[in-house]
C-alpha cells in the first residue's frame, strides 16, 4: 500500500523547516529530522507522518499515493546527508556540513514543488542493475 501524498509532503516540509531553522539557530536542530529518519529506516514507520495522519480530512486511500519503497529510499538519502552534515559540524568543517544540509534542503524543496530527485536516482540505479543483469545473461 502506498503513502498518501499529503503525508509525504508534510514530512518534506518538516525537513525543509528543520534545515532552514538550523541556519538561523544551531546545526543541532538537524538532530530532529536525523532521528526521525533513523526511526523511519529502522521501523518503516515515520513518526512525522503518523502525526500528520491525524490531520487528514479524508480516508488515506482517497489521496494520491506515493510508493512506500521509493519513500524509504528517499528517507535513506536524506538521513545519510543529514548525518554527514552533523558529523562534519562536530569535526568543525562547517562549509562541508552546510553543503550536505543544503543538498537535503534542495532535494526536499524541489520535491515539494513536484520533482523527486531521489526518484530519478533510484530509477537510474534500477535501470543500471537491469542492463547489467541483461549483459551478464547475454555473455
Amino acid at each position: 500500500m502506498g503513502i498518501p501524498k499529503p503525508l509525504v509532503q508534510f514530512n518534506q516540509a518538516f525537513i525543509v523547516a528543520s534545515v532552514v531553522l538550523s541556519f538561523f539557530t544551531t546545526t543541532w536542530v538537524l538532530l530532529a529530522p536525523f532521528i526521525v529518519g533513523i526511526i523511519t529506516l529502522l521501523t518503516k514507520q515515520n513518526p512525522i507522518m503518523k502525526v500528520g495522519k491525524q490531520f487528514l480530512r479524508k480516508e488515506a486511500s482517497f489521496y494520491p499515493l506515493e510508493d512506500r519503497d521509493q519513500q524509504l529510499f528517499n528517507q535513506w538519502i536524506a538521513t545519510s546527508c543529514l548525518g554527514l552534515s552533523l558529523l562534519f559540524f562536530m569535526v568543525n568543517l562547517p562549509v562541508v556540513s552546510a553543503a550536505f544540509s543544503i543538498m537535503v534542503l534542495i532535494a526536499a524543496g524541489v520535491a515539494l514543488m513536484g520533482y523527486c530527485i531521489g526518484c530519478t536516482i533510484r530509477y537510474r540505479y534500477m535501470m543500471w542493475k537491469y542492463k547489467r543483469k541483461k549483459q551478464k545473461q547475454a555473455a
